[in-house]
């Protein structure tokens, strides 16, 4: 056998087999959940609907930025009990960085609530 009839050959087995799935693969994607619409509808047209979906990212990134405040608000706290131990710090400072990080999550919060009216 030469080269070409080899590459034929291959060619008739890999479309047989493609031919064989290709049912297969039309009920499985009966199958796939559909998309599902923005928190807002999908609106009047393509436009309408990008810019909702545009609103849900911005919501979501917003909700990202606030998690991460209390991420940040927890692991300074932390470091600041663990402070408290060696001697570093005081009870005092604990209580400011307490007051702080709750003041900021308020603040966080209060403002992606003001921001979403506002998209």
């Amino acid at each position: 056998m030469n080269w070409y009839s080899l590459r034929f050959q291959l060619l008739i087995t890999t479309a047989t087999s493609l031919t064989a799935t290709l049912p297969t693969l039309a009920l499985a994607k009966g199958k796939l959940p559909t998309m599902e619409d923005p928190s807002r509808g999908a609106g009047k047209g393509i436009m309408e609907t990008m810019q909702n979906y545009g609103y849900d990212i911005v919501l979501l990134v917003a909700l990202l930025v606030v998690s991460s405040c209390l991420l940040v608000s927890a692991t300074t706290l932390y470091t600041r009990y663990s402070e408290i131990h060696t001697g570093r710090s005081t009870w005092g400072q604990f209580g400011l960085s307490v007051a702080v990080g709750a003041i900021m999550l308020v603040v966080g919060i209060w403002l992606l609530t003001k921001a979403t009216g506002i998209l």
